[in-house]
């Protein structure tokens, strides 16, 4: 990890709402942003703000999300996340998250990552599939 990586640092993105992050089961007309979707949406402005302070082989994961999904926003709008760092223990890394369509706020909440090295992890990743009998 950079010593960039502190509390404080920001990230923006931006994204249309498309097809592929709306729900489909209350039919065409109520076709609107899917709360799996915006998860997703929600690590990756996470996880890039976090790359921009890893070292070379290093990247994070994602083992903490809580947030409240507040308000629905309909296909084709623009929602723009923000993840903020609020804390920072040595590799455990604590996000403050808030989401925002053309009218109002959406989302917000807290998500943790750590940061890992990618060889370490694919060398207990690939132990953990071998004893599992998947490797």
């Amino acid at each position: 990890m950079k010593d960039s990586l502190r509390p404080g640092i920001t990230r923006t993105e931006t994204h249309v709402i498309d097809r592929a992050r709306t729900i489909d089961f209350m039919g065409e007309n109520l076709r609107i942003y899917a709360t799996p979707e915006l998860l997703r949406d929600i690590e990756v402005a996470s996880r890039n703000l976090l790359l921009e302070h890893c070292g070379p082989g290093e990247d994070s994961v994602g083992v903490r999300v809580e947030f409240d999904h507040s308000a629905a926003t309909p296909l084709g709008m623009e929602v723009r996340i923000t993840a903020t760092v609020a804390s920072v223990e040595g590799r455990r890394v604590v996000l403050d998250v808030a989401a925002r369509d053309a009218v109002e706020e959406i989302a917000r909440g807290r998500h943790t990552r750590f940061i890992v090295d990618v060889a370490k992890a694919g060398q207990r990743l690939a132990a953990k599939a071998a004893a599992g009998g998947t490797g």
